[in-house]
Parts: structure tokens; sequence; C-alpha cells
């Protein structure tokens, strides 16, 4: 039998703020391995309606889950993420591991 998608139920906004997590745990500038998980400390900041991570542009509407406190609150109660909005984020195994693929393109990639 096929995993189940979105096994823990997440709603799109929820789903599209682990996703970005997961991106910033990959950005050596923003984030260092801790334990199992990954430590964010720094997420990026909106200019206009956009923000870049790493090579990829981001719509700030797609990014309204990072200054959510109830979406880090509903992360962090499934298991996800540890920490207090919005001082401190640890991206669990979990986290890391959890499949975002239905949270659809927000990760925009320039062809050049």
């Amino acid at each position: 039998m096929a995993p189940r998608i979105n096994p823990l139920g997440l709603n799109k906004l929820q789903l599209k703020t682990l996703l970005l997590f997961q991106a910033v745990a990959r950005e050596e500038d923003m984030a260092q391995p801790e334990g199992e998980g990954v430590r964010v400390t720094n997420l990026p900041d909106a200019h206009g309606d956009h923000f870049h991570l790493g090579r990829a542009v981001v719509r700030a509407a797609d990014a309204t889950g990072l200054t959510n406190a109830a979406v880090w609150t509903a992360l962090a109660r499934k298991g996800l993420i540890e920490g207090s909005y919005p001082d401190s984020l640890l991206l669990t195994k979990a986290g890391l591991d959890y499949d975002t693929a239905s949270a659809g393109p927000i990760l925009h990639h320039a062809d050049h």
C-alpha cells in the first residue's frame, strides 16, 4: 500500500509553511544541524511582494505562515517543529521528512 499523502492532515497554510521551513533548513546561512533536526536561526524577510530563498523566489502571499503563531503552534503540536513563536524554531526529523508535495509549487526558480 502506498504511503498516505499528508497523513497528519495539515491544512494548506501549514503545508506551505512547513515546506518553507524545510527549504530554509537547507540554507547554511539560515540554519544549522542540531541533533536529528535543524535549528532555524534566520527567517527570510519579504521585500515588496516576494523574498529570496537560496536560488528560489517565494511570493510573500505564500509565506504568511512564517509570521503566524497559530501555524507554529499547530506544527509543534504535530511534532514537526519545536520552539516558540517567533523566537526559536527547531525543525524536527519528522518535520524534515514530511512530504509537502501537496503544498503546491511555491518555490519558483528562474530558467537563467
